[in-house]
């Protein structure tokens, strides 16, 4: 059996779906986060099975997934360093327990 296309993307769409439900589910921040890169990693695993299946020359796929890569690795540094602030002065991050974010 080939694997196609179609399998990516419902391998893409289960991955996407684990890490919405997570993030919907979840009460603590860390893992939201975690969630969020979960969802991140099936957007990039669909820029690049479109990028190898249908178009050879150009490479535009992979340029957005490196991109992804890029910024999906600077909001964890600042997602963490944001969550580390907030358990320093409330010793809690559970998100329904912080009152201060809300506007």
């Amino acid at each position: 059996m080939e694997i196609t296309l179609y399998h990516y993307i419902i391998l893409a769409l289960i991955i996407f779906c684990i890490g919405f439900a997570g993030l919907v589910l979840s009460r603590n921040m860390i893992k939201a986060l975690i969630c969020i890169e979960i969802i991140m990693s099936a957007i990039n695993l669909n820029f690049i099975a479109f990028t190898s299946f249908k178009n050879y020359i150009f490479l535009n796929g992979m340029v957005f997934a490196l991109f992804i890569t890029a910024v999906s690795a600077l909001q964890s540094a600042i997602g963490l360093v944001l969550i580390y602030l907030i358990y320093k002065n409330k010793e809690n991050i559970t998100s329904e327990e912080i009152e201060e974010l809300k506007g």
